[in-house]
């Protein structure tokens, strides 16, 4: 029905109040898998180095009674490296803004630093596990890079058609990235093929890493001891629709989701031989001010210490 003539409705009233709610709703994902579950430590300058090594395979050992000794060969020590990389956030925010009243903060400049420092973390975790990028020593034009863990393993590597190791060049101390292949679907016989590397070259990962896509792919390998359960006590039933343990012929390993790598990688990773190394851990940083405005910065340097690339393994170029 229509409103009766001269009708004094909310529409043209004025002075009416808003009705803001005093807070702020960010769904924004600020979780960092990697970063999170490896060990940190201080380095001392922007190539960080240190050194792996080996024992021989065992052999056939017998011998004669009363015989003269031969020596064998030692095997120096490999010593590899890599390079920090300097990340910031940056932000400015005027006077007026700071002062006047806000709903969901009191402070503009505390609410961005939040945001800011949230997302240098995860520009962190994607320098490490989501993007395949070699090490770069940089120059006075160009930015120096870490080189991300898709440029360190070589051991423990299933790949797709025309995919190719990178690895640590001893030449130029660098790493190379790796050569994306031609994708193909993510199997369970691939998984386990790379399990048995590991296992052969003395590995024992814990955690298996994967993208989401990746990880539907897995929950769906045959095997999964129950897909239903019945709940005593009058509850209702449970659809179990996901894996999150891997009972494998060599180990058993969590399985762990990571939105921030890449999709085609699958990751056999032990937490232990992983580190991040800072040169410059997560700094505020109030900068000069020359107007009405407060200037920020967040800066962090820091660099991917792989400390035997053998420890982990990679299922690469998966649809």
């Amino acid at each position: 029905m229509a409103q009766i003539a001269n009708t004094y409705d909310t529409y043209a009233v004025r002075g009416l109040r808003e009705d803001l709610r005093d807070q702020i709703y960010n769904i924004a994902p600020e979780d960092v898998p990697v970063s999170a579950m490896i060990r940190k430590s201080d380095i001392e300058n922007i190539r960080h180095e240190w050194q792996t090594d080996t024992i021989r395979q065992p052999g056939a050992n017998a011998q004669v009674d009363g015989d003269e000794y031969s020596y064998n060969a030692v095997t120096p020590t490999v010593r590899v490296s890599n390079i920090s990389q300097i990340m910031r956030e940056t932000y400015i925010i005027s006077g007026t803004t700071e002062a006047v009243k806000k709903a969901g903060r009191s402070s503009e400049l505390a609410y961005q630093g939040k945001l800011k420092m949230a997302a240098l973390k995860r520009d962190l975790e994607r320098a490490v596990i989501g993007a395949n990028t070699a090490s770069l020593l940089g120059s006075a034009t160009t930015a120096r890079l870490m080189g991300s863990l898709p440029s360190w393993v070589t051991t423990n590597a299933d790949r797709g058609a025309g995919g190719a190791n990178g690895g640590y060049n001893s030449g130029t101390s660098l790493t190379v990235a790796a050569t994306d292949g031609t994708t193909r679907a993510f199997t369970k016989a691939q998984l386990d093929t790379v399990h048995q590397s590991c296992y052969a070259n003395g590995a024992s990962p814990t955690v298996l890493m994967l993208h989401p896509t990746q990880k539907r792919v897995f929950s769906g390998f045959a095997g999964i001891a129950q897909l239903r359960k019945d709940v005593d006590n009058g509850k209702q039933a449970e659809i179990v629709g996901g894996a999150n343990l891997y009972v494998g012929d060599f180990g058993d390993f969590a399985v762990q989701v990571n939105r921030w790598q890449r999709a085609r990688d699958a990751w056999l990773l032990d937490p232990d031989y992983l580190e991040l190394g800072f040169l410059r851990s997560f700094q505020k940083q109030t900068l000069a001010k020359t107007g009405d405005a407060e200037k920020r910065a967040i800066i962090v340097e820091a660099t991917l210490i792989v400390k035997n690339e053998a420890a982990l393994g990679v299922i690469a170029d998966l649809a």
